[in-house]
């Protein structure tokens, strides 16, 4: 039973490690978008600019287009706010009586950009702009990030922790039964590190099986779980292709999951050579 046992570890922690590094790639992502877009909300966009000609929107736009460090300023048009405010006031947000200023998605060459002075500026041209960047949100995305990891961190360890109990268990079980056999060979001179390494070969053979089972059996899953959170990352995977089957999940795990197996065995071998060596030191 050790193989089946290994395996359903291995396919928990290659499950955790997916999330820990699927946690990290997405939030990255999502702070590079964020750090690098703000939103700026033009009260009364209809009335005159308090500078220049045109109103309070068109001369808002020239400024934010002709900054240094913007890429693209676009004004939300009324079915886009719409759009926004459906999921809190519903589908009868065209006849709201308040009127709503106008808002600008800006987006940045970078999240370094400087912007320095800027906001003074759009409340000459438009006193009342509203200027909000995203950090809050940047802020909370990092400290979510950082409990996902933890709780699949900690999700690891303790997968690592069954796995080594169960082998020791497995081994305790093999020298039990192999109990009279052992006390012949070790009292006819085979040293505590031949007869370990006897137990510790298997048990590392067993363990990379299983690991090996256990990380095939959890591909298929990370695959689903990668096109799903796809969307999410800026991107989906719609082609049932080697590029998009390898793309659906970050490079980073392509490179962990190898290691699972790896991990199983050196797991095996170390369990096994604690256990025996502690057992053998109670023999007569």
């Amino acid at each position: 039973m050790l193989p089946f046992l290994v395996a359903a570890m291995a396919f928990l922690a290659a499950l955790a490690l997916a999330g820990w590094i699927g946690a990290a790639s997405l939030a990255q992502h999502w702070q590079q978008g964020s750090g690098s877009a703000l939103t700026v909300q033009v009260p009364q966009p209809k009335q005159p600019a308090a500078q220049g000609g045109g109103t309070r929107l068109g001369r808002v736009l020239e400024l934010l287009v002709g900054t240094p460090g913007v890429a693209s300023a676009h004004a939300l048009t009324d079915d886009e706010l719409a759009d926004l405010l459906h999921p809190w006031l519903g589908s009868d947000v065209q006849q709201l009586a308040l009127p709503l200023p106008a808002v600008i998605a800006v987006h940045l060459t970078s999240a370094d950009a400087e912007l320095d002075g800027l906001d003074r500026r759009l409340n000459e041209v438009a006193p009342g702009t509203l200027m909000e960047s995203h950090g809050v949100w940047i802020r909370r995305l990092a400290v979510l990030a950082r409990s996902l990891q933890a709780c699949a961190g900690l999700a690891l360890l303790l997968v690592a922790a069954v796995a080594a109990a169960v082998i020791m268990v497995a081994t305790r079980a093999g020298l039990a039964a192999r109990r009279e056999a052992i006390e012949i060979v070790h009292g006819l001179g085979a040293t505590d590190g031949y007869i370990a390494a006897r137990f510790a070969g298997r048990a590392t053979m067993l363990g990379a099986v299983g690991g090996l089972a256990g990380t095939l059996l959890a591909l298929p899953v990370l695959l689903m779980l990668g096109r799903l959170a796809a969307p999410f990352a800026g991107g989906a995977v719609t082609e049932v292709s080697a590029t998009g089957v390898v793309g659906a999940l970050p490079p980073a795990l392509w490179f962990a999951i190898p290691g699972l197996p790896a991990a199983a065995a050196a797991i095996g071998y170390l369990t096994a050579q604690g256990t025996v060596r502690r057992w053998l030191r109670h023999l007569p």
